[in-house]
């Protein structure tokens, strides 16, 4: 362990105590631990799950090797790093905390009374049941099931002399809530007097844009060309483009007449039907095309899917370079039935929405037709125009294609410079009252 406010003078002098994670068969809280020690002064708490929790047990591994003196080897042991963090009364509760989920994994919390001593404090879970009466060196597992309260009154009333004086040091430590609620009150009140709400409002504005910003391409707002704006190796890499030229050939060699029999087949979806009737006579260019239409129409048969259950989701021809892009980028690991599955969610699919448009602007010279991309991803028209927005489109009112859905009120998306400024969306809207 390491200690966040400096370093014990006595580390022998500390006892520590381990709680263990109840879920044994869920395969992330199985390794969950906390670990709680006291000193004289303070106690400190320190876990290795969580936002806070330290990056070098990740990136490493950590061994302790324990020597036997008498025959000269030595025991490697895998390790792990808390960093012990010191325990205020008005902070977080741990107790609370390990009430619900961790069990002790070492005898008791108070060996040295007995566990009939403290029925408040402790329940036994055995393989007897609930109510067994057990020996002080039984070594199973307890529930611990107290507030921080209560484990204080278990200290005054049998405690020892050195834990009945971190009680009175954290007791001497504590803040009262009103005073912090007055200091906070005064800070807030100070900051907005030296900002002002305005400027406040613009930072809030800001983080909500960022936020926003973690779900689409990455948009280059310094660019002098609107291609440079979500430049095209962010959506797909030299090495993936190259991965699609076998796939997309049968696209780019299609005639007339395999166009219409794949329409009335509705093979692909409406927006690469469509623009396979306009492809390019020039090889280079049409073999582009064909490698986006073929991406482009892979995302949104994509996001369709619920759970992705099978290894390979998209069907065999789909290179493996895609597959695993689509499986890194555009899902999320969920828990469920014993098992870790991808899922994509409502974020993944808006994550997808964004970059199916980004590509359909490269397709279309950088203006597209969002309604038709609305049916292609079944989406509310209120989705994917803020989807559009947040790209920084203009979204202006025109017709279809005939013979499309609603062919008379569709929304056209134009990326153009100088692009506008971001807006975080404003939320649900109001639902109109009903007379």
């Amino acid at each position: 362990v390491r200690f966040a406010n400096g370093r014990l003078r006595r580390p022998e002098s500390l006892r520590f105590t381990v709680y263990r994670n109840r879920d044994t068969a869920h395969p992330r809280k199985r390794h969950r631990r906390i670990l709680v020690s006291e000193t004289e002064r303070l106690c400190y708490v320190g876990h290795n799950f969580g936002s806070e929790v330290m990056k070098c047990n990740s990136l490493c591994r950590y061994f302790v090797g324990v020597l036997d003196k008498n025959s000269g080897q030595m025991e490697v042991y895998n390790a792990e790093i808390f960093n012990m963090q010191p325990l205020l009364s008005g902070g977080k509760c741990w107790g609370s905390q390990l009430c619900s989920c961790f069990v002790l994994v070492i005898p008791a919390l108070f060996p040295w009374h007995g566990i009939r001593t403290i029925p408040s404090l402790l329940m036994l879970r055995g393989t007897a049941g609930e109510g067994s009466t057990v020996s002080p060196g039984w070594r199973g597992c307890f529930n611990v099931c107290s507030s921080l309260v209560q484990m204080d009154l278990c200290i005054e009333a049998f405690g020892t002399s050195k834990q009945k004086r971190a009680l009175s040091s954290r007791r001497m430590n504590a803040v009262g809530s009103d005073i912090v609620s007055t200091a906070v009150t005064k800070a807030a009140a100070n900051i907005i007097d030296a900002k002002g709400v305005t400027a406040l409002m613009q930072d809030m504005a800001q983080d909500d844009v960022q936020n926003i910003s973690a779900f689409l391409p990455p948009c280059h707002e310094d660019a002098d060309r609107p291609e440079h704006v979500y430049k095209f190796e962010d959506i797909l890499s030299p090495t993936e483009y190259e991965a699609l030229r076998v796939p997309a050939a049968a696209l780019a060699s299609i005639t007339a007449e395999e166009v219409a029999k794949r329409t009335e087949e509705r093979s692909h979806c409406s927006f690469v039907l469509e623009e396979l009737k306009f492809l390019p006579t020039d090889e280079r260019s049409r073999d582009h095309k064909a490698r986006c239409l073929w991406f482009l129409d892979t995302l949104i048969r994509f996001s369709h899917l619920k759970v992705i259950k099978k290894k390979h989701p998209m069907g065999p021809e789909c290179p493996h370079i895609i597959s695993r892009k689509l499986m890194k980028n555009f899902t999320s690991l969920t828990y469920n039935n014993g098992s870790i599955q991808n899922l994509i969610s409502a974020s993944m699919k808006a994550k997808i929405t964004a970059y199916v448009i980004a590509l359909a602007l490269h397709i279309n010279n950088f203006q597209t037709d969002l309604t038709v991309l609305q049916n292609d991803m079944k989406l509310p028209e209120s989705r994917i125009l803020d989807i559009a927005k947040a790209l920084r489109l203009r979204v202006s009112k025109a017709k279809g294609v005939p013979g499309l859905e609603n062919d008379q009120n569709h929304k056209l998306g134009t990326l153009s410079l100088p692009l506008p400024m971001q807006k975080a969306p404003e939320g649900q809207r109001k639902r109109k009252k009903m007379n």
